[in-house]
């Protein structure tokens, strides 16, 4: 494996890498992340292409881009990426309001070829979808290699998103990469390390991943209690104090982030489902623990060789809002216990996807969580 990394910074520049100029053409898949409103101009894309002719070019705006140990100062972020035998195939599709996204993301999989196929990575518009729908229909028809990926960001706004396939930059669109090839080793580690606060709750009225009360009481009033002088800047404050759930005591549990909020109707809405009789807690932020966790991440992912290898990386916007000027301790973390092989590209999110380490068949949508999925090629 050969690999370039690339950042825009009104060009495109060349930060390092062993990937030659003379085998850019040869490149298979070219990952792009970056900022809104620059990753929406169609001509960054067009521009990759001229340089990566053959490669399949992917990726999605962001809340921030992850290049190796750092949060990228750059609008954009690249890495260009020539297997030695290895390839990718992708699948793509757009949605419109009121699709049935569970059989839409089981058409996404099924166009994928099967032969050979050793992991899926996801992105997928990051606001105009339910996350946990997207995932309930991958589990249906995925019964034979695990998938990791994100929703797409955009900053703390939350007004669009966009995400490429091998094509300019479109909202509603969801893109599967599909990883070939008897020599791939890809492994995945996911991990919060979020402080629980607060009794443990029922959630008693909810519709999909809108909230509307708990215990019997409207939600938004019991999150506004809760949240004290931070319930003037709902909904962003509510990135500090995602929600966990989870169907009973002896059940995994779950992270939700806060979207937006319904004051006349005083319900809330997240990034993904909160099934009505599931047990919450909200959760507060300890800084350690958070960096803490984003090293568990890396400490399942067992070590193949010392070749070249890159890492994906998938956390929420919440946990970069919440650490703020320490968020590189968390990229630091992993790039050390990974090894400088390891190449680091990624983004921050409006949602993560990945399995349970105990259960690697089955994908599950979680927030504020440091998302780890690596890739060697023996």
């Amino acid at each position: 494996m050969e690999l370039i990394n690339l950042v825009y910074d009104n060009n495109w520049l060349v930060k390092e890498g062993d990937l030659k100029n003379e085998d850019y053409s040869k490149a298979n898949i070219v990952f792009l992340f970056g900022d809104t409103d620059i990753i929406k101009d169609e001509k960054r894309y067009l521009e990759l292409v001229q340089l990566f002719p053959s490669a399949k070019i992917v990726g999605c705006s962001s809340s921030g881009n992850v290049l190796n140990s750092q949060l990228s100062q750059y609008p954009l972020v690249a890495t260009a990426i020539l297997f030695e035998s290895s390839w990718v195939e992708i699948s793509s599709i757009n949605f419109n309001e009121g699709d049935d996204i569970e059989k839409l993301s089981e058409n996404l999989i099924n166009n994928l070829p099967k032969e050979n196929l050793k992991h899926i990575f996801l992105m997928s518009d990051g606001l105009l979808i339910n996350g946990s729908a997207l995932t309930r229909g991958i589990n249906k028809i995925n019964k034979f290699t695990t998938v990791t990926g994100g929703m797409a960001g955009d900053g703390a706004r939350f007004l669009e998103t966009y995400v490429i396939a091998n094509n300019i930059p479109t909202k509603r669109t969801i893109v599967a990469v599909g990883f070939y090839g008897e020599n791939l080793c890809i492994q995945s580690g996911c991990f919060a390390g979020w402080s629980e606060f607060g009794t443990q709750r029922t959630i008693t009225k909810s519709s999909g991943n809108i909230l509307y009360e708990i215990d019997g009481q409207p939600a938004l009033d019991l999150y506004k209690k809760y949240l004290g002088e931070y319930a003037s800047e709902l909904p962003n404050s509510g990135l500090r104090f995602p929600l966990n759930i989870k169907e009973n005591d002896d059940s995994s549990e779950i992270i939700r982030t806060l979207l937006s909020i319904n004051e006349e109707e005083k319900s809330i809405t997240f990034a993904g489902d909160v099934p009505t009789g599931f047990k919450a807690r909200l959760m507060k932020p300890d800084i350690d623990e958070l960096i803490e966790g984003a090293g568990k991440a890396a400490e399942v992912i067992n070590k193949v060789n010392d070749k070249t290898a890159f890492g994906l990386i998938v956390s929420c916007v919440g946990r970069k809002i919440v650490m703020n000027q320490l968020i590189d301790d968390e990229l630091e973390i992993i790039q050390d216990i990974l090894g400088n092989n390891v190449h680091l590209i990624g983004f921050y999110s409006y949602g993560e996807i990945a399995p349970f380490q105990d259960n690697l068949l089955t994908c599950e949508l979680h927030n504020q969580t440091m998302t780890l999925t690596t890739i060697y090629e023996s």
